[in-house]
């Protein structure tokens, strides 16, 4: 059983579970773990959300990076799909997120990549863990000209928003009437989903956009989806979306206002996909979490459906184990493997809904 890593990488209080010593070891051992195959001395990526205490996990992060000897970028604040993203395009050694995605402020997180931008497996978590409580951490010390480096790159974020345009634009269908209500949970996304819709010409309203340290996930995002299904209500939108605090999740709903979870944009996004052909093997993976309406749904439109366990790491295998390209959870996970491996707001979702507001 793992003593510091959870379903989805560290999560604890900020300063008190979550201390800068255990960050700082936790960044020894990880760095030790995910680059000790390589020949060069590692580059480490860092993003963030905008929790207050960011800088302080950050700063302990960076300490416990450089003093094994590797080089970090930091990225700023930034959604997990970019982190995910920029990890394979400037092929860094690892990356890491500090965030504790929906969870309320005094919360803080961490989460490893591989240099695929991919979360590691359980068992690198479980070597990490072995190496932070083995003699081996004090052993694990850069000397003189050895000791790493970091630099700022926060402009980075440009390139995964030109990634969106490249890859989007030209299929995204405009229409005047056609406005999306955008909730960012005062998180990873409240800047960057700005410029994206932006970028692509679709139209947008966009609320909890502000964040200040301590409001983020604070009565808005995807785990108040009351709030955009208001929002959407009030201004007649066509669609709502609701991301959480790192952005690699969304919940959307209707132009009633009405939710549609992780389930429903699975059956949507999977429809739209097998009727262009693109649904690799007519499959979709989802978790044992997902309702039986799911289940119905494959069954009535020769979709197969295979399910793993609770967590969007198992979904990933799952798919990259057998050649799938579209899986997630209920929860609003989604991965589109020919585009992202990680949980994305990925704008075929807004084509296949727009498809079905329409109808």
């Amino acid at each position: 059983m793992r003593k510091y890593f959870g379903t989805d990488g560290i999560r604890r209080i900020a300063n008190t579970e979550l201390t800068p010593e255990l960050v700082y070891k936790v960044a020894k051992a990880g760095a030790y773990v995910l680059s000790k195959h390589t020949d060069h001395t590692p580059i480490i990526l860092i993003g963030k959300d905008t929790r207050l205490s960011g800088s302080l996990i950050e700063s302990a992060m960076t300490a416990g990076f450089l003093s094994y000897g590797a080089n970090v970028i930091h990225l700023g604040v930034i959604p997990t799909p970019a982190v995910a993203y920029l990890t394979r395009k400037l092929n860094a050694d690892a990356s890491v997120v500090i965030s504790a995605s929906h969870n309320s402020y005094e919360f803080n997180g961490i989460k490893f990549f591989s240099n695929k931008g991919m979360k590691i497996e359980d068992s690198l978590e479980e070597e990490i863990e072995d190496v932070m409580d083995s003699g081996k951490i004090d052993e694990l010390r850069a000397i003189g000209e050895k000791i790493g480096t970091d630099e700022y790159k926060e402009n980075l974020i440009n390139d995964y928003i030109e990634f969106f345009e490249e890859t989007f634009s030209k299929d995204i269908k405009k229409d005047e009437n056609f406005i999306v209500g955008i909730d960012t949970a005062n998180g990873a996304t409240y800047n960057v989903a700005e410029k994206i819709f932006t970028k692509l010409g679709i139209k947008y309203k966009i609320i909890s956009n502000e964040p200040d340290g301590i409001n983020i996930n604070a009565n808005c995002g995807s785990t108040h989806i009351e709030k955009i299904s208001e929002f959407v209500r009030k201004n007649k939108l066509s669609l709502g979306i609701a991301y959480d605090g790192d952005g690699d999740r969304c919940l959307a709903v209707d132009e009633n206002g009405e939710i549609i979870d992780g389930d429903i944009i699975l059956a949507i996004v999977s429809k739209y996909l097998k009727i262009q052909g693109k649904l690799n093997k007519d499959t979709l993976v989802a978790t044992v979490m997902s309702n039986l309406g799911l289940n119905k749904y494959c069954i009535e439109n020769n979709i197969e459906l295979k399910q793993t366990k609770v967590g969007d790491r198992y979904v990933l295998e799952e798919m990259l184990k057998n050649g799938y390209n579209l899986g997630g959870e209920q929860s609003g996970h989604i991965i589109l493997l020919d585009y992202n491996p990680t949980g994305d707001r990925n704008f075929n979702i807004i084509n296949a809904n727009y498809d079905f507001v329409k109808k």
